[in-house]
């Protein structure tokens, strides 16, 4: 009879045992992965980027995690040696239009309390990047860069030391019985007194296993991204967004420097064919038709069908792509970016057809679903392992 299982070996299934084991050394513990390693799919595809917070609405669950989880994440980083690198980055007025989103972005930053921000001008933000073009700018110099990988295989190795992490578990099937939870995978079961599903882009199919009416569903959206080549390599310091739409969870094509050097572009956002569906070719019809069965999806896509078109035709046509980033950067060229592997992000989508923004985290009887975590996520995970831990805490 294990303490607690958790289903998902992504950055935060593994925060959230490494946390349940610093506030109760003595818990047993077992992480269920269903690929053979941990941090494959989420947290194996992210850009690596530490954010600030300064998008979120002060008080929100993204705001009050991404704050906490950054001072977490450098505290973990420092205390194993893991590289990171907190450089700075600009967030860019390509129009006039833009303004009133970039001073919310500024009012979000103060109520944050990020330290540092501030407006630029034309001419200013050429200082931080010689290359860049823009309006308008604001430097949030509270952003960075690491290897969440590193981190994951960091903390796999912490947590083995006294618990159980099982790879090749893919689960089919929870038993929930008054005095424990039985959680049924392909090679492994097991007798739990507390479940923690950390499952990603399946969690609400994990929630739905164990007995919870899916009140949102989780739609996968592909980001593809490309990498500059080394001759352009020059054209970018650090990192350089734009200024985001406010209508959607995502922050637009933008560039950012990874900590061993290279330099991405991207990511688009288009809806995927699969929950795993890094490639353009990867179907899979039962989740397809788990979106498409669901009238949050055709509510979402009524609003949102002009959007959707321009993200599918920058998807297929790389000069559209390039044109994009050419408003943040001018001289980039066509041959200067090369095909990068996609990241697939798990999105909630309500009933009513909004994007669920902000985490979900739910709280029923003996169990925890994190059913909503995409983006600033890797940054907050050790605040969302903290959080759960208490939550499991208090249920005791």
């Amino acid at each position: 009879m294990y303490d607690v299982t958790i289903i998902g070996g992504g950055i935060i299934g593994l925060a959230t045992g490494h946390a349940l084991l610093k506030k109760n050394p003595s818990l047993k513990v077992v992480i269920m992965e269903k690929e053979s390693a941990t941090g494959q799919h989420q947290t194996g595809h992210n850009s690596g980027v530490i954010h600030s917070g300064i998008y979120y609405k002060p008080g929100s669950l993204k705001a009050l995690n991404c704050r906490r989880g950054i001072n977490l994440l450098l505290e973990f980083c420092n205390q194993h040696s893991i590289p990171y690198d907190m450089c700075g980055k600009l967030i860019t007025v390509t129009s006039k239009n833009e303004f009133k989103a970039l001073d919310l972005l500024y009012e979000h930053g103060q109520g944050n309390s990020i330290k540092g921000i501030k407006k630029l001008s034309a001419d200013e933000l050429t200082d931080y990047e010689p290359h860049a073009k823009g309006l308008s700018a604001l430097y949030c110099p509270e952003t960075g860069i690491v290897d969440y990988k590193q981190v994951c295989v960091k903390l796999s190795e912490n947590i083995q030391k006294s618990s159980e992490i099982v790879t090749g578990a893919f689960v089919g099937d929870i038993v929930n019985k008054p005095d424990s939870i039985t959680v049924i995978a392909d090679t492994f079961e097991c007798r739990t007194r507390y479940l923690i599903n950390c499952a990603g882009l399946f969690s609400d199919k994990v929630a739905e296993l164990a007995g919870i009416n899916r009140k949102v569903r989780i739609v996968p959206f592909r980001g593809e991204y490309y990498l500059l080549r080394k001759q352009a390599r020059h054209l970018v310091k650090n990192l350089i967004y734009p200024v985001p739409d406010p209508r959607y969870p995502f922050l637009g094509v933008h560039f950012t420097r990874t900590i061993d050097g290279r330099i991405e572009a991207g990511p688009n956002a288009v809806l995927a064919w699969a929950r795993e569906g890094y490639k353009k070719s990867d179907i899979n019809l039962s989740d397809i038709w788990d979106y498409l069965s669901y009238s949050g999806f055709w509510r979402m896509a009524g609003k949102y069908y002009n959007t959707a078109m321009d993200e599918y035709y920058r998807s297929f046509f790389k000069g559209a792509f390039v044109n994009a980033l050419q408003k943040l950067v001018p001289d980039i060229k066509e041959d200067d970016i090369s095909h990068s592997p996609a990241g697939v992000r798990a999105q909630a989508l309500a009933s009513d057809g909004k994007l669920v923004d902000d985490f979900v985290i739910n709280n029923v009887e003996n169990m925890i679903h994190v059913i909503n975590a995409p983006s600033p996520a890797a940054t907050s995970s050790f605040a969302i392992g903290e959080h759960i831990a208490k939550i499991y805490l208090g249920n005791l």
